[in-house]
């Protein structure tokens, strides 16, 4: 039964199944509140919407483990699931269950909420995540481009179901509010924010996987440009992103006091000030899998920064913190 949870990546599926409750019911709900809107997506659609980019997602880890055996028989054979402990075979036939299920509850989601984008996305971030494996994955930045867009989308997606469900209600009328770009502003925030950790992560990733990939005649950015290039476009990545938190709470985050200053000076460029530094001692691949762990903690306190906006949206317009109480 283990072997099952490890090869669907169990731990990034709660995640993925955590953010997206968090993005709707501490980024979305409040900006509504503020507005005098209820929140008019059902409980029942948010988990339908959840299952769908779950099911999905976990589909496609068990595809990319179909693809990788040779790979993973040389970068990780003592973790190796599919060819050792179940056969590929069955592999695909896991893979076609669980892509099939969740396209079916993306399909039913946008069906209830009337919405073409969001049958769009569900079909269309299958077959991108079947060309990941298959190909893109072995090309030069492509692969990496394609993870880091579907993880945006994962965030991204719940603010459009929101607005679907919306436009359902109240027709038209919600587009000549300033709703949808607060939505899109904030949910569009975090989604970036996603983009440019999973962007970095997968490049980290390819570094510790580096022996397998070459033996496989992959072309990722450490077997073109070299360990020591690709650990130069890392710390660009990490300037640009901690570059546009600073942007963010400059221009686009209007709450009263420095909250989000100091949560992004401690929370986030620290962190990632101790990710460079590790990037830059990291020679063997247990090295690297360490720094692609951290990675992952940056972006959970990406996420958790979701908090801090609901108790400053609480306090700047009087609106329920949780339906308990209100802030003065």
């Amino acid at each position: 039964m283990f072997a099952y949870l490890r090869l669907i990546r169990y731990q990034n599926l709660i995640f993925i199944a955590v953010m997206q409750f968090v993005m709707r019911q501490v980024v979305l709900v409040p900006i509504l509140q503020t507005f005098g809107f209820d929140a008019s997506m059902e409980t029942n659609m948010l988990f339908l919407l959840i299952m769908a980019t779950v099911l999905i997602a976990a589909g496609g880890y068990v595809l990319n483990d179909y693809f990788d055996v040779k790979i993973d028989a040389i970068n990780r054979p003592d973790r190796q699931i599919v060819g050792n402990r179940l056969s590929r075979q069955f592999a695909m036939f896991l893979h076609q269950v669980l892509t099939g299920l969740g396209v079916v509850c993306g399909l039913l989601l946008a069906f209830f909420a009337r919405s073409f984008t969001l049958a769009f996305i569900f079909i269309v971030v299958p077959g991108l995540l079947w060309f990941y494996s298959a190909s893109y994955k072995r090309l030069f930045l492509i692969g990496n481009l394609v993870v880091a867009f579907v993880s945006a989308m994962a965030v991204l997606v719940v603010g459009i179901t929101q607005l679907a469900f919306l436009k359902k209600e109240f027709g038209n009328l919600v587009f000549e509010t300033p709703i949808p770009t607060q939505f899109y502003g904030w949910i569009g925030g975090f989604a970036l924010f996603a983009f440019l950790c999973t962007l970095i992560r997968e490049i980290i990733k390819d570094m510790e996987d580096e022996k397998g990939d070459r033996e496989m005649e992959c072309r990722t950015l450490p077997i073109k440009w070299g360990i020591n290039k690709t650990k130069m476009f890392l710390y660009g990545l990490v300037v640009i992103t901690v570059t546009g938190l600073f942007l963010a709470n400059e221009f686009l985050i209007h709450f009263a006091g420095t909250l989000t200053i100091r949560y992004i000076i401690f929370g986030l460029v620290l962190p990632f000030a101790a990710l460079c530094y590790l990037i830059q001692k990291a020679k063997s691949q247990s090295d690297f899998h360490q720094v692609s762990n951290l990675s992952k903690v940056i972006m959970l306190i990406g996420v958790l920064y979701s908090f801090v906006f609901y108790y400053l949206q609480a306090k700047t317009f009087g609106i329920s913190l949780f339906n308990v109480f209100v802030l003065k």
